[in-house]
């Protein structure tokens, strides 16, 4: 899981057809991250800042399991599959875990889990702590003020002479 811990982490975000998605879509930056939880987390930026918050209450292990289950589902192979499961078993569901979630029914989890690995097998547990961010977290994340000085910074990009100046060129050109 050294990977999930790295501050580069996160694929990049593409469309539908596999190109890197536009910085053009309707709603970009907080405008996206206060729509949902799941814009939140489709958004590299967004994972960081809401990173950066929960560290701050000492709960981002919820998130960074998250993040472990959304990329262990992609991984081919028996013996990748085991490996990552076994890693983030180890990380966050064992009782000695280092950073170890709290998901129902985690005293019943075994390591006779990780023999039979499954893209799925982490579901349960990831929508349990989705749940817990999306109706705990996340509400207290929007009112924070790591979320509250980016969106800011945000306007004041936006309300910037250069920005003004570039949207008004853009209008120009498609305004002939």
């Amino acid at each position: 899981l050294k990977w999930l811990f790295s501050p580069h982490f996160f694929p990049e975000i593409n469309d539908s057809e596999g190109h890197p998605s536009s910085s053009h879509q309707a709603l970009k930056g907080t405008s996206k991250w206060a729509t949902s939880l799941e814009s939140l987390l489709e958004d590299p930026e967004g994972v960081k800042r809401f990173r950066e918050f929960l560290k701050k209450e000492f709960s981002e292990e919820n998130v960074l399991f998250w993040l472990a289950c959304e990329e262990f589902k992609k991984t081919q192979g028996k013996k990748q599959m085991q490996e990552k499961a076994k890693e983030i078993y180890m990380t966050f569901l064992s009782s000695k875990a280092s950073s170890q979630v709290n998901v129902e029914g985690q005293s019943r989890l075994s390591e006779t889990i990780l023999e039979t690995p499954h893209p799925l097998m982490f579901q349960k547990l990831q929508d349990q702590i989705f749940n817990l961010m999306k109706y705990d977290s996340y509400s207290r994340f929007l009112k924070s003020d790591i979320f509250l000085n980016h969106k800011k910074c945000e306007e004041q990009e936006e309300n910037s002479p250069e920005a003004q100046t570039a949207a008004k060129r853009a209008s120009r050109i498609y305004n002939t």
